[in-house]
């Protein structure tokens, strides 16, 4: 007779399979709104920018933080942005703590002396961190509409001229662009965050903001109106990703959101794992933070449809996914010796399919979506196959860190605002090294993926021994994931 322990751990271990597969199901339908949209794209009416009476003023703020890596890069590409210098202002909003603000601040008067209306504005303080700043520079900022790029991304000259006329329409609050990638080669770090992020900007932006869900402004590489975010409350710092926070208060409100695919903003992706850790655990812990202050707000909604309700829902337990992960991963070797010891009830171990057809559904969602960015054909998509098993196992080696950034966001665990150090790596090649924000410590995480690595290698024995194989790719990629990010936790040091 089958053990009480044993019946929790399937029960727990179902619950989360089962999760993963309506999360599965929910990307599904976000695949064919996105296919749907490209056959129907919506026409927006715009400002005519050849009458000078339509041309808004526009505020372009930089938040920056400790950026001598790349405050020069961005503060050059920025003041080559085309528009009427009239019309424009740029607030560099520094609370840097380092020797970079007196850098910063020649770059800034050296620009100002080109004609180009451009402010250092530094604080005393970083109360609120990235939100704080952004609020106090909305306090004296001039522009009707309120442009915001972190240190790390370079945007094209014509960028404004492709976002700005967007806001003809009184309804709309936020024009949001696609992200780019300078470095996207560097590594197979780099190569599988890419490629997370442009399914993103595609399948999910473009999939949710199609059809009027909810979708998020990305923090960076998009424009506000000024009145949308002062009617949505303002920027607040109580959660850590401050941009998805307000992004849905804007749209209880009704204010409408406009996702530009097809105009890419390129900025720099973290290129070891240390920085791309921080950005990790930042960006699930606000997510599942966001989830807790959003979650009645939402479904307590009475203008909105059933269905933006959900998908709303989804769009903010993202991050929740890596908790079913991980919970799957971990009891997936007591269930396999479950199986082993009470073979007459070996049906119930069929729900793994599940598993199977949600990694299925992402594995198509994500090629329609990589084919749109790097073309069709037979080698892109063995290219594709290759890389996607990479960003899955790799993804899963995140998952104990992120299962903890989660927890921490659910149960109300506040933390700071830990900034993503920015290396310049193409300018600086191997110098990087010598970059004085990356951290020298290990993460305390390291050495619990260490024993996950060895965990799953016996789970790889295990199945051996017992002579099942169901759960083999799954346990070798899990091996894989944990041993890749354990490993290369040491090489960012």
């Amino acid at each position: 007779m089958i053990s009480t322990l044993s019946y929790i751990i399937l029960i727990i271990y179902s619950i989360a399979i089962l999760l993963m597969f309506l999360y599965g199901l929910a990307q599904l339908n976000l695949l064919f709104n996105y296919l749907k949209s490209k056959k129907t794209r919506k026409k927006h009416e715009q400002f005519d920018f050849t009458n000078p009476n339509e041309i808004p003023h526009i505020t372009i703020q930089l938040p920056i933080y400790n950026e001598k890596y790349v405050v020069e890069r961005l503060l050059i590409q920025v003041s080559k942005l085309q528009y009427p210098s009239d019309k424009l202002e740029i607030q560099v909003l520094d609370d840097s703590t380092d020797d970079s603000v007196i850098q910063t601040s020649k770059l800034v008067h050296q620009i100002a002396q080109t004609g180009i209306a451009i402010k250092h504005i530094t604080r005393t303080n970083r109360i609120g961190f990235k939100a704080g700043a952004l609020k106090e520079g909305l306090a004296i900022a001039k522009g009707e509409f309120i442009a915001i790029f972190d240190a790390d991304f370079l945007p094209e000259k014509d960028w404004l001229l492709k976002t700005v006329p967007y806001f003809k329409n009184d309804k709309i609050g936020v024009v949001q662009t696609r992200w780019g990638h300078l470095n996207k080669k560097y590594s197979i770090l780099t190569k599988i965050q890419a490629f997370a992020l442009d399914a993103h900007f595609t399948l999910e932006q473009v999939g949710r903001n199609s059809k009027l869900h909810f979708i998020n402004f990305n923090g960076t590489a998009g424009i506000w109106r000024k009145k949308c975010i002062l009617d949505a409350g303002n920027w607040e710092s109580d959660t850590l990703t401050e941009d998805l926070d307000l992004s849905y208060r804007a749209q209880l409100k009704k204010w409408e959101f406009i996702f530009l695919e097809d105009v890419v903003t390129p900025a720099e992706l973290p290129a070891i794992l240390s920085a791309a850790r921080s950005q990790q655990f930042r960006w699930n812990k606000g997510g599942a933070e966001n989830f807790v202050k959003m979650k009645r707000r939402v479904m307590g909604a009475t203008t909105l449809p059933l269905k933006t309700k959900l998908h709303g829902l989804l769009h903010l337990l993202n991050s929740s996914m890596f908790l079913c992960i991980f919970t799957m991963a971990v009891l997936s070797i007591p269930v396999l010796f479950i199986k082993n010891q009470y073979s007459h009830i070996s049906l119930y171990f069929d729900i793994m399919v599940f598993f199977v057809v949600t990694s299925i559904i992402f594995f198509i969602c994500y090629w329609n979506t990589y084919k749109v960015i790097e073309g069709k054909g037979f080698v892109n998509f063995s290219k594709y196959t290759g890389l996607f098993f990479t960003f899955y196992s790799i993804a899963m080696g995140f998952s104990f860190q992120n299962s903890i950034a989660v927890l921490e966001g659910l149960l109300g665990k506040k933390s700071e605002f830990i900034r993503t150090p920015k290396l310049n790596i193409e300018a600086f090649k191997e110098k990087w090294k010598e970059n004085s924000y990356i951290s020298k410590k290990i993460s305390k995480y390291t050495i619990f993926e260490g024993l996950l690595m060895l965990y799953f290698l016996f789970g790889l024995v295990a199945g051996y021994h017992l002579n099942d194989f169901a759960l083999y790719p799954f346990h070798l990629m899990l091996f894989f994931g944990f041993s890749y990010v354990f490993f290369n936790s040491f090489k960012s040091t």
